[in-house]
């Protein structure tokens, strides 16, 4: 067990700590999160793949107390560095990918172009090796007994961790914050894009039993029709239909409920940063007009847990990095807030 003797809640987070400025060893913390810096196929701004160690400094300025979850942080909350290899790779592929993006958008015919052609085969397989070490890192850290969160990075990087979850949870479902669905069965050319991440989780992950979309505003007909032929799977709270049902009188105590009816016991957490109105997070890979507030993403979390379901598991993705500092600030009092709901 860490020491906490020392340590003092209400001093500035220290740099020579952990995330949160928490006195926290890995081998300490009960809640572990992995960064995973990856963005390659990113289709508007750029920057996500540094979301991590930006939400990481940000943390610093984050005071550790949350009135729902009274002194959760002492339970341990630790954070690895982003792998130096990761990264690199994904800024490789990311070129290789931005040109072939220009190359489509300016009407081009892939089927010309070899060298194009080929860039695309190394994103995919590039992609598929990411999705294999979030599975090998996730199943290392849940066998050991630990709590885990992963940091993206765009959307695409929980894959691995959906199936690691899986073999080691069982059935769950998942309750996804998002501007999209993400649920086309690929998106320009990349089979595992971060606009394809639901509809791969749900291809590819049988223990997967039910999607729960909150705040979609943002969509195609491929998507709607996945909906529609579902079953059931898939059920999804669009951004308009929320504020008609609040414009209504309906309250949002209400519309959580129904929201939650939906899922089953075990549920994870899929936090797209762009489920938030935009003002929260502008530089977000894809921003749409509209969206959720904070305090209300947090309370539908709340009712979710005093419902008795149990969070298993979460992602916080698309906080971007490099334009300024609100986006990370922004993220790490969200990333705050799941930490201290996934140990309540």
């Amino acid at each position: 067990m860490a020491d906490l003797s020392q340590f003092d809640p209400n001093s500035p987070g220290l740099l020579s700590n952990n995330i949160f400025g928490l006195p926290f060893s890995e081998e300490d913390a009960r809640l572990v999160l992995l960064p995973v810096p990856w963005e390659v196929t990113v289709s508007y701004n750029n920057g996500t793949a540094r979301g991590p160690e930006q939400i990481f400094k940000a943390s610093l300025q984050v005071d550790i107390y949350d009135a729902d979850v009274k002194d959760g942080w002492k339970q341990g909350f630790f954070m690895r560095e982003s792998n130096r290899q990761l990264l690199l790779k994904s800024d490789y592929l990311r070129k290789e990918a931005e040109l072939y993006l220009k190359f489509l958008s300016e009407g081009g015919d892939i089927s010309e172009n070899e060298f194009l052609r080929r860039s695309v085969d190394d994103v995919n397989r590039g992609t598929e090796k990411m999705n294999d070490w979030v599975y090998n890192q996730t199943k290392e850290l849940l066998e050991k007994g630990k709590l885990v969160g992963l940091v993206g990075g765009d959307h695409s990087t929980p894959l691995g961790f959906f199936r690691s979850m899986g073999e080691f949870k069982g059935d769950y479902g998942i309750l996804q914050i998002d501007a999209h669905m993400d649920l086309r069965n690929s998106y320009e050319g990349f089979k595992y894009s971060h606009a394809s991440i639901m509809y791969n989780a749900l291809t590819e992950v049988p223990q997967i039993k039910k999607l729960v979309q909150v705040g979609v505003r943002d969509y195609c007909d491929e998507e709607m029709n996945y909906i529609r032929n579902s079953e059931g799977r898939v059920v999804t709270f669009f951004d308009q239909e929320i504020k008609e049902r609040q414009y209504e009188g309906e309250a949002w105590k209400s519309i959580c409920d129904s929201i939650i009816d939906h899922l089953p016991q075990q549920v994870y957490i899929s936090f797209d940063i762009d489920g938030l109105d935009p003002k929260l997070c502008p530089h977000t890979g894809t921003p749409v007009a509209g969206g959720l507030e904070g305090p209300q993403v947090f309370y539908l979390f709340k009712r979710l847990l005093d419902s008795g379901r149990k969070l298993i598991g979460f992602d916080l993705n698309e906080v971007s990095a490099g334009h300024d500092e609100w986006d990370a600030n922004v993220g790490a009092r969200m990333l705050f807030k799941l930490c201290n709901l996934m140990v309540k």
